[in-house]
């Protein structure tokens, strides 16, 4: 049984009223798209920035550890030149030594092991009276035998260029150790950022995600607005149809109607009858006077 113009515009309405809830729908999933899209976009925005001062501090550790491996080579020449000294200046000790006939290394030696029997070991006062006056004698000879070194210029000046060589080294060791330093500290804050940009990628990409499924779910929202839109219009148009039909056959109902009516009127004035003016005007309409 075909359905009547009410019915059909019952269920426009009913359609419509849901097609206005899928657009509102649609809409809000574009929104949240939007808004989810501007969030994931600063956090790239923020990703780039990182990944700037990454390279930057990568590039930074990178120059440090250079400066490091030059300044290990200089202090490595140092160490090589100062043992080179250490050793001139142990054998020319040891040369003057053999020529005063006092080795300086063993008195002082010999003077450790006294001075810790002193300090280590019970004896009595005369045994101690006697271990500090050797104690003593052999402080003497040392002093005597190091002023006796001191005096001689050709070890004076060994000694001095090994202490110079010596303070070049600390200090070139002091050096390699600050740049040593502020490499590893250009490489924490690099590995410090690399977790923050692991983490922030994570969140851009999980967004990323939810974008998609949002927009997702928002076309497939759309495409069923645009079924029940579609659907109105087809309403609409067997509406418009119907309610044409429906007013052509009251036209023609009622022209069948005036048709009778001035027939029977005509019948009336054959026949002599008195018309009015009413029905003068019926017959005229209708084309029979």
């Amino acid at each position: 049984m075909a359905e009547s113009v009410d019915q059909l515009i019952k269920k426009k309405d009913t359609l419509q009223t849901r097609a206005n809830e899928l657009k509102r729908q649609r809409d809000t999933l574009h929104k949240k798209s939007k808004k989810l899209a501007m969030e994931r976009d600063d956090h790239n925005a923020k990703i780039r920035e990182m990944r700037n001062s990454i390279n930057n501090h990568k590039k930074a550790r990178d120059e440090f550890n250079e400066r490091v491996k030059h300044s290990k080579q200089e202090r490595n020449t140092l160490i090589i030149q100062h043992s080179d000294l250490k050793k001139k200046v142990k054998d020319m000790q040891k040369h003057k030594t053999l020529t005063s006939g006092v080795n300086i290394n063993q008195l002082k030696q010999q003077l450790r092991k006294l001075e810790n029997e002193q300090m280590t070991q019970i004896m009595s006062s005369q045994k101690e009276k006697k271990l500090i006056e050797t104690i003593a004698d052999i402080h003497q000879k040392i002093q005597n035998q190091e002023e006796m070194l001191q005096k001689d210029p050709k070890l004076k000046g060994a000694l001095e260029e090994e202490k110079k060589v010596k303070q070049k080294v600390e200090k070139q060791h002091e050096s390699m150790q600050k740049l040593a330093k502020r490499a590893q500290e250009e490489h924490e804050q690099m590995i410090e950022l690399v977790h923050s940009l692991e983490n922030i990628s994570k969140k851009a990409n999980a967004l990323q995600e939810e974008i998609v499924l949002c927009k997702i779910e928002a076309d497939k929202v759309h495409k069923d607005f645009i079924d029940h839109v579609n659907e109105i219009h087809e309403l609409e148009r067997t509406i418009t149809t119907l309610e044409k039909k429906k007013t052509k056959e009251k036209k023609q109902e009622d022209a069948s109607v005036a048709q009778k009516e001035a027939s029977d009127i005509f019948e009336r004035f054959k026949r002599g009858e008195k018309l009015s003016t009413e029905d003068l005007m019926i017959l005229q309409k209708a084309g029979l006077i």
